[in-house]
């Protein structure tokens, strides 16, 4: 079964969306649509697993706990080890920003 990443965006993104592509006891990849959202002010992703992102469409920024940001345009990707704390800053509110996420260990 193909699927395009691109396609099916719902028209409702008042929460953003989260839907596994794939999902192993080792890696999980997901594609994450959202349309200016951003993290909770408070607290951080700290994960488990290791995760790469790109963005497919829109943008987003990601803030790490030391302060530092980074955007990520359409194309570009970003690699963030297990534990290195992070949050969505910002993101599109002009399009929908689709994420394609790679869960890994």
């Amino acid at each position: 079964m193909t699927v395009n990443l691109l396609k099916n965006i719902p028209g409702d993104l008042s929460s953003e969306v989260f839907e596994d592509l794939i999902s192993t006891d080792s890696v999980r990849v997901e594609r994450i649509i959202s349309q200016g959202h951003s993290s909770p002010a408070t607290g951080w992703y700290d994960q488990d697993e290791h995760e790469w992102v790109m963005v497919l469409e829109g943008f987003g920024v990601i803030e790490f706990e030391n302060g530092k940001c980074v955007r990520l345009e359409k194309g570009d990707s970003l690699n963030i080890p297990a534990h290195k704390k992070h949050k969505v800053k910002q993101t599109s509110n002009h399009q929908p920003t689709i994420w394609l996420a790679v869960f890994y260990r």
